[in-house]
């Protein structure tokens, strides 16, 4: 249930042509729709202001197209993340206007037009780490945000990060996504006004730790104020966007 058909509901209830009783009956569905493998909030969207976005990893195709089938029902668009060709075929059996991300693994059917939230710079240390940015890009177009890339700024070479940042600070919200020794966001924090969201990666060499030591290096950044997110987690950082474009 969206905040537009609970309000159409009401007003249905008070004008008469929704009787009591069939608002009672959709509203009992109203929290979550129990899908036995599943149970798909859909009511999320009235607490948090986003639907519930899926996290296709692990899950069956069918499970997937399953709960994408609910949360369309249900009036909401779909995200669903780490998923495979094999989901977004799936998918698309039950929505013909699916669109696949396949480089940031996303799976989207976008349906209502969100309001414009703001803009996003989406500044990356090299091309090993696009596919957490196009995670990320995916979710930032679903939620209404446009983006601007910056890709290849890393430290290793300074004078390319200097020569886009004026672009970077002229958007709303900063999103640095960076692996190896993950130094840039504590970087682009020094060099910005904007609210700076740091996205460590797996990309690196052995003593990278699958993402641990960029994860570190940002938690430990002397830029004050920077937010960090999981390793690899652009879906996360482009919610923390949200959050601070919404409010």
């Amino acid at each position: 249930m969206t905040p537009e058909t609970l309000r159409a509901l009401l007003a249905g209830v008070v004008d008469g042509t929704v009787a009591v009783d069939e608002a009672v009956r959709r509203l009992t569905h109203a929290p979550y729709q129990d899908l036995g493998f599943a149970k798909v909030d859909t009511h999320r969207v009235l607490v948090q202001g986003m639907a519930e976005v899926v996290f296709g990893e692990g899950k069956r195709p069918e499970e997937i197209a399953g709960i994408a089938r609910a949360l369309l029902e249900g009036g909401h668009d779909v995200l669903v993340t780490r998923a495979d060709p094999e989901a977004f075929a799936a998918v698309q059996q039950i929505a013909a206007d699916a669109r696949y991300q396949e480089r940031g693994r996303v799976i989207s059917v976008v349906r209502t037009t969100p309001a414009r939230l703001g803009r996003a710079a989406l500044v990356c240390a090299g091309t090993s780490d696009l596919p957490v940015v196009e995670e990320c890009a995916a979710a930032c177009a679903a939620w209404g945000i446009e983006v601007a890339r910056f890709v290849d700024v890393g430290v290793a070479g300074l004078h390319r990060l200097l020569a886009v940042r004026e672009a970077i600070d002229a958007n709303d919200v900063v999103i640095v996504v960076a692996g190896m020794e993950g130094a840039l966001a504590s970087v682009v924090a020094g060099l910005t006004k904007r609210p700076v969201i740091a996205v460590p990666t797996s990309v690196g060499y052995g003593a990278n730790l699958g993402g641990l030591t960029a994860l570190f290096a940002m938690l430990g950044s002397c830029a004050s104020g920077v937010v960090v997110v999981n390793v690899d987690n652009g879906f996360g950082a482009a919610a923390a966007a949200r959050r601070l474009l919404a409010r």
